[in-house]
């Protein structure tokens, strides 16, 4: 039965929340009896994907098994217009989920096949909203109050089986969930680590600040829920009774308790702006030709900076903003926008060496933002390597100014 309807979220936790009116912040649907409703929708599809690929219907009723992909991220500022309601904090998060795929082992075979794939993942019309909470996603405390039930559910959920009605037979759904519709803030937040400005800068390796700086290419994914957890515990209990920042080099950074596990990615929309952030920067410094002087003036900057702007509003139509957004982001790191600003950069070989970073730039960032890079743009995905290495040199080499002991996280992530 999925008939329960929209429930309170927290599920009888109200003692623990002080701020607000416990009933009126949080509200969603029973994780389970969401999953039922979106296979149930997904009916026909399931049934369709059977024929197609030659499966008796009636031999497939076990070994369903549904990938399902979790995003949750805060949604800034919801105040009311007029408002008259309970007082509740003027911030929300969402916590929603897409079924990916579907697939069925048939009895007798070896081979899983897939019977259903979503076309759009990424759109917002295959993301199904599971709770919606007033909550400041910066207050861990009632963030993990509000989403405790939810992680419960799921819990119990990844150790058993659904029995339900497709097609007019029962079938038994086994389902897999991976936590990658987080940005970096809230993965730190669900995962224990320290918040975004630490020297820990990666959420999937352990490098701090001045190793990616000096290594800005060859690292892999290392962190993982378990190991957060494992960490967590040597933090809580101290073993080998290490001095504060003995410990905190032994944990890489995680010093709260893992409380949701998420799977490490990039999130492609703050990778456009962290890294537009850092070019609007470089274009800045290179018109002022920073990497001749030392410290220069705060009135020099700000000149700078006037001057870059102007420009770009006078040739792209792009008005200067107060924080980097994406569609600004989108606009400025284009070949063009590279153009208006070696317009105002003296020097040829400096010039050269931004239309070269560019053009590197513009060769990962598919990779990056396709839904499948290997159907989307498999050459580009082949490169990316090369191309990040190059990126790397350059950097090293002609703007090492920049980059000496310090890197961006995001220019990190996309360059590891």
């Amino acid at each position: 039965s999925w008939t329960v309807g929209i429930v309170n979220g927290l599920s009888g936790w109200t003692s623990s929340l002080d701020d607000s009116p416990a009933d009126t912040i949080t509200r969603r649907f029973r994780y389970d009896v969401a999953l039922v409703s979106a296979l149930k929708d997904l009916e026909e599809d399931i049934l369709e994907g059977l024929r197609e690929s030659g499966l008796e219907d009636s031999a497939c009723t076990t070994g369903f098994s549904v990938m399902i992909k979790e995003s949750c991220d805060g949604m800034g500022d919801v105040s009311e217009k007029h408002g008259g309601g309970p007082l509740v904090p003027e911030k929300a998060v969402r916590f929603s989920f897409t079924v990916m795929s579907i697939s069925v082992l048939a009895e007798e075979k070896q081979e899983e096949v897939t019977v259903f794939t979503e076309p759009k993942p990424n759109s917002e019309l295959s993301c199904k909203p599971l709770c919606l909470t007033f909550v400041d996603e910066s207050d861990h405390e009632t963030l993990t109050a509000v989403l405790g039930p939810i992680v419960a559910e799921r819990s119990a959920m990844k150790e058993s089986r659904l029995i339900l009605s497709i097609g007019g037979m029962l079938r038994s759904f086994r389902f897999h969930f991976r936590g990658t519709g987080y940005d970096e803030k809230m993965v730190r937040e669900m995962e224990g680590l320290e918040a975004s400005g630490s020297t820990y800068i990666c959420t999937l390796c352990d490098a701090s600040r001045a190793d990616a700086s000096e290594n800005m290419v060859l690292h892999s994914v290392t962190r993982s829920h378990g190991e957060n957890l494992e960490r967590y515990e040597i933090w809580r209990t101290n073993p080998f009774s290490e001095s504060a920042d003995e410990l905190r080099d032994r944990v890489k950074g995680v010093s709260a308790k893992p409380f949701l596990e998420t799977r490490s990615t990039m999130d492609a929309l703050h990778c456009d702006i962290g890294n537009a952030t850092e070019f609007y920067k470089i274009f800045q410094d290179e018109i002022g030709e920073v990497y001749k002087k030392v410290n220069p003036s705060r009135e020099e900057r700000r000149s700078w900076r006037a001057a870059l702007d102007k420009e770009l509003r006078r040739k792209m139509k792009l008005k200067p903003i107060m924080r980097m957004n994406g569609n600004y982001a989108r606009k400025l790191m284009t070949l063009e926008a590279v153009e208006v600003v070696c317009d105002l950069v003296p020097s040829e070989e400096r010039r050269e060496a931004l239309r070269e970073l560019m053009r590197l730039y513009l060769q990962m960032k598919p990779v990056w933002r396709a839904t499948c890079p290997a159907k989307e743009c498999p050459d580009q995905l082949c490169r990316y390597s090369f191309n990040s290495q190059r990126f790397a040199d350059v950097l090293s080499s002609t703007f090492k100014y920049r980059y000496n002991g310090k890197i961006t996280n995001y220019l990190h992530k996309t360059l590891a």
